[in-house]
């Protein structure tokens, strides 16, 4: 992007509080360009047929009933419907509440249940459930059906949508008020809603224009949903591509490449799951993505040796973000490839965990000595210095404030310092002397044992390095402080492997760093349980139950 179209994105979403005002800025700088295209059926929309058609539907949604601050449970396929339906709630100030639907049918029900939504809007699908499930969704008083509309009642989106195509007045929201209510995964715990406030997506929107450069000559292949909100409203073309976005781990990887081929993408937003796949296949087919300028990736930790096949298929002047962050902080840290292959992979390998990256302008980072209890005031937490691991709490624009209705929830994760607020990421790591972020896992999968602390993402690092490890998966057995630590090993798929001959091999790996010469059990899994929603981070607490089992 330009400095002049940077600067006019930055100064949007500086101007404007609710993001449905930004994406009419977008129409008024773009009106012609493709806003969103879906690879299966082709169907597009450019964005000032986007603006009008958020219009259209909001003015709709508020003659039917649904107002300001009506907590609204979206659940629509992505694609151009997705889209219109999420600005036209923004552009009422209703609160969409976003759930994926990869986390499974009870967590899902669960999590629908506690938000006691006053309005629905979804496929007939998710409506047959809200019917199936009624006393989940008793408080729901309007709905909406984003298709046929069956035997249940309420309205249909073609019946509601106006014939008025004049602009729609946006609502007049405040940065600190309750913009939507996005749920964690709930991949190392209960699912749990994030209370998001306008000022929150705004300032997100300002950090990918102005630190990761992303804006109106950018065409993103967005294989995740929430993601792709915020590429029109940067101006960028959403290209939703044929895949379920739940299981990104699983994904046709030609898919992907024809999506980015077909439409010469500049940009791709994925999982390391995900990512993997499609590296793989260019290796195989001999095949390179010339025209990506930048690839963004998040939601679990990304190998180095991944990032390094990435930039053999990618030009040279192709940027690779690592953004760390969380649901409820989100960006926190970055770092580029180059910096990763070039100077922090050796450490990685030698058990010093994994470079995030330094914290971006405006965010604030500090490491304090781990605690499971809450913390009230942040007069009671104790720093650490450079090098010390402990847990990473932050604060800054992108920090959310509460979950929604988890008192007990917000008081173990948030901490107050006068009239600010700390998150406590749920990771420990440590800054280096430089001021560099090191991950080193999340701090429910610490292991204490009688000797110590274990770390699980730099003990990890020591096993995979070993050429028949795909990845390995530290975990507790018995009860804290006193675990007993057990190396559960995944092997590369398709190779047979003489697992004697392999522990012994691992097990003298392991003696030689003090960080893992504690670690003297080594179990097989023939696939590691991951996360429902970047299929990337490994499922620790199911897998300690699966090595409990095995060692009994």
């Amino acid at each position: 992007m330009s400095q002049a179209a940077d600067q006019v994105v930055q100064s949007s979403s500086d101007q404007y509080v609710n993001v449905a005002d930004i994406l009419s800025d977008a129409a008024l700088r773009c009106p012609d360009k493709t806003a969103i295209l879906e690879q299966r059926g082709c169907n597009s929309i450019s964005f000032v047929a986007l603006d009008e058609e958020v219009n259209r539907v909001a003015r709709g949604l508020r003659e039917y009933g649904i107002d300001r601050e009506m907590r609204t449970i979206l659940m629509v396929k992505p694609g151009v419907e997705f889209f219109v339906l999420t600005f036209a709630l923004f552009k009422i100030g209703a609160v969409p509440v976003l759930i994926d639907p990869g986390m499974g049918r009870k967590k899902l029900i669960g999590c629908l249940e506690e938000i006691e939504a006053e309005a629905f809007i979804g496929i007939p699908l998710a409506h047959i459930a809200r019917i199936i499930f009624a006393k989940s969704f008793r408080s729901v008083r309007k709905c909406v059906t984003v298709g046929p509309r069956l035997f249940w009642g309420g309205a249909s989106l073609k019946g509601v949508r106006s014939a008025n195509r004049e602009p729609f007045e946006t609502a007049d929201v405040q940065a600190v008020d309750l913009a939507a209510v996005l749920f964690t995964s709930g991949s190392t715990g209960p699912a749990k809603g994030v209370a998001y406030e306008h000022g929150m997506f705004a300032a997100q929107v300002r950090y990918l224009a102005s630190y990761f450069k992303c804006g109106e000559k950018d065409t993103d292949v967005a294989t995740f949903p929430l993601f792709a909100l915020f590429d029109v409203a940067l101006g960028m073309t959403a290209v939703i591509p044929d895949m379920n976005p739940s299981l990104p781990g699983q994904v046709d990887p030609t898919r992907i490449v024809s999506a980015i081929v077909d439409n010469k993408a500049t940009q791709i937003f994925g999982s390391p799951a995900l990512l993997a796949r499609v590296v793989a296949h260019c290796e195989t087919c001999n095949f390179q993505l010339p025209t990506l300028r930048r690839i963004l990736t998040a939601g679990a930790p990304i190998p180095p040796a991944l990032l390094a096949r990435l930039r053999n298929i990618v030009s040279p002047d192709a940027d690779i973000f690592t953004p760390y962050g969380a649901t409820e902080s989100l960006p926190v840290a970055s770092i580029e490839s180059r910096e990763v292959i070039s100077e922090t992979a050796s450490q990685t390998e030698k058990g010093e965990g994994i470079c995030v990256g330094r914290v971006l302008p405006g965010m604030e980072l500090r490491i304090i000595a781990i605690s499971d209890e809450p913390i009230a005031d942040w007069s009671e937490c104790k720093e650490l210095s450079a090098g010390e691991i402990g847990e990473i709490c932050v604060r800054g624009p992108v920090v959310t404030k509460a979950y929604f209705r988890k008192p007990d929830a917000t008081k173990l994760a948030k901490i107050l310092e006068g009239d600010t607020i700390w998150h406590r990421m749920g990771d420990v790591g440590y800054l280096d002397e430089t001021g560099r972020l090191w991950f080193c896992g999340r701090k429910a999968h610490r292991v204490q044992t009688a000797s110590g602390t274990l770390f699980t993402i730099p003990c990890e690092a020591i096993f995979n390095a070993h050429p028949r490890v795909r990845r390995c998966a530290l975990v507790g057995v018995g009860e804290s402080p006193n675990y007993k630590p057990v190396l559960c090993v995944e092997t590369e798929s398709g190779k047979s492997v003489d697992k004697q001959a392999l522990t012994a091999e691992l097990l003298e790996i392991g003696e030689q760093n003090e960080k893992t010469a504690s670690i003297r059990t080594i179990l097989y899994h023939p696939s590691f349980p991951v996360d429902v929603r970047h299929n990337a981070k490994i499922n620790r607490e199911q897998l300690a139950l699966w090595a409990a089992g095995e060692l009994r």
